[in-house]
């Protein structure tokens, strides 16, 4: 028997909520609908789904939350990687318009779901994104007027002498907070989200990678010790799908950014780092995110890898960024640092479509994954009901692969992030 594949040793592993190892799929089973992948758009997607009645069954290589769903900053950042005005200028009024009214519903989503099945995952209000420049706190203003005209509120502005409400740092000029934003323990919102699922009947298994989906009506999907057979197949691997779909697999670039989390901190100095308990972003292209743990803990995350490699030593890559930004923690230890995955797409929106008419898929949240998943999920299930409206809406969208394949797109990416990163530092 092969060996079980269990969580990265992560500050999130450390403080995960107590879970069941569910076992590895062994026969056939047959389901309404079989969903590939147990992070946040696997299990979104199966929840609303069992909440319509549907017999759903889910297939993990790992464990529940494993990849990009238990390893995340635990942000809630709003709207998506590209915001209303490019995708207007790229793509139209009117996908801008559908894509907006969608732009601040994931957040919505997660807090039905924290407040419907009680899950404890350390739920906080409050996403700063923070300004080194005037140009980017004038971009930050755009920002705020593009999103109050899609409807979105309790967004302000926050100058200079406002930031120490904010931060405890000298770094930033600015900020814009938006209160419907806000931070979460990312593994434990998963794995409140399988339970929630397995509570209406839903099956889940663990240590069960895909080896082959046979398309069909039904199709039929594989593993190494059994097949689900089903009417739709739901693909939400994302960065940890490999090459099991290669149309896949080509559309997407799998990136790293590596987290690090502090011993714990009295409460003191860690209200002082971070007065309002938000999370905070700042606006460089290569950019840097932060926030204080339930435990008083400051994890901060920061750097791209393309290509999905893992650092030799992340805290020797992250700990300087975080000393530049809070320097009066020069003696504070570094108790937990990992690497996570996630999707890159070309044009930094998300993809979702379908193959034949009954498989469907949601990849390339592109750094905003934790709200968009829960909104895929949503609308995976529409359209698996017939109400495909909102998910075409992305699914119309034009899916680029990488241009020279496989090859070419990490060293083209990575000379890509040199520029903007010498952007970044020239402040321009």
């Amino acid at each position: 028997m092969s060996q079980r594949i269990e969580h990265t040793n992560s500050y999130y592993a450390y403080s995960a909520n107590p879970s069941p190892e569910r076992p590895a799929l062994a026969g056939s089973v047959r389901a309404d609908v079989c969903v590939i992948g147990a992070g946040y758009t696997g299990i979104s997607t199966a929840l609303h789904l069992a909440e319509a009645g549907f017999s759903v069954v889910v297939l993990e290589s790992a464990r529940v939350g494993w990849g990009a769903s238990g390893r995340n900053g635990g942000q809630i950042v709003n709207s998506y990687s590209r915001d209303m005005d490019v995708i207007e200028a790229r793509h139209g009024k009117e996908a801008a318009k559908r894509l907006g009214a969608m732009a601040f519903e994931g957040g919505k989503i997660i807090r039905e779901r924290i407040a419907k099945y009680n899950i404890q995952c350390d739920l906080k209000d409050g996403n700063v994104f923070a300004a080194f420049t005037q140009k980017q706190l004038d971009e930050l203003d755009a920002k705020r007027r593009l999103w109050e005209s899609f409807g979105h509120t309790g967004i302000q502005m926050i100058d200079k002498a406002g930031m120490q409400r904010i931060v405890n740092s000298n770094e930033y000029v600015g900020a814009l907070l938006d209160n419907w934003g806000g931070h979460i323990h990312p593994l434990n919102l998963a794995l409140g989200e399988a339970a929630a699922f397995e509570s209406l009947g839903g099956r889940i298994y663990e240590q069960s990678a895909v080896t082959d989906v046979v398309r069909g009506q039904p199709a039929v999907v594989k593993t190494a010790g059994g097949q689900v057979t089903a009417d739709f197949v739901v693909v939400a691997g994302n960065a940890y799908l490999g090459n099991l779909i290669p149309v896949l697999a080509e559309k997407t670039l799998p990136c790293g950014t590596q987290v690090v989390t502090t011993e714990r901190l009295s409460p003191e100095l860690a209200r002082s780092l971070l007065p309002g308990d938000n999370c905070v972003e700042d606006c460089n292209f290569l950019l840097d995110y932060y926030r204080l743990t339930g435990d008083n803990r400051l994890l901060y995350g920061g750097g791209t890898v393309y290509g999905a490699r893992d650092p030799g030593e992340i805290e020797s890559l992250v700990r300087p960024k975080m000393l530049k930004t809070f320097p009066q923690l020069k003696d504070v230890k570094i108790e937990f640092g990992w690497t996570g995955n996630f999707s890159l797409t070309l044009t930094r929106l998300p993809q979702a479509g379908r193959i034949d008419s009954n498989i469907y898929y949601s990849q390339g949240c592109s750094g905003h994954g934790v709200t968009y998943t829960h909104l895929a999920g949503r609308i995976m299930a529409e359209a698996i009901r017939g109400q495909s409206e909102r998910f075409d809406a992305f699914a119309s969208l034009p899916h680029y692969p990488f241009p020279g394949g496989r090859l070419f797109r990490v060293p083209m990416l990575t000379l890509g992030a040199w520029w903007y990163g010498m952007r970044d530092k020239l402040g321009l």
